[in-house]
């Protein structure tokens, strides 16, 4: 079993830890459609991404809209 020679102090352990900390997730508006999206995502409402449509949407049939 591995056993530690010396004591590690609070601020070496904190130091240590410094750069575990979670971030938020970065949201930002979309300029045409005025939805939030991740930054450099497609738009999953409109299927578009920096100006270009790269997804195409499917209408929606009376079969997905009871759901």
């Amino acid at each position: 079993m591995a056993v530690p020679k010396k004591k590690i102090s609070k601020s070496r352990r904190d130091m240590r830890r410094a750069h575990l900390a979670l971030a938020m997730p970065t949201w930002v508006e979309d300029k045409e459609s005025g939805e939030f999206r991740r930054p450099h995502h497609i738009d999953l409402k409109t299927g578009r991404y920096r100006g270009r449509q790269v997804i195409v949407q499917r209408e929606k049939t009376a079969e997905e809209g009871s759901e």
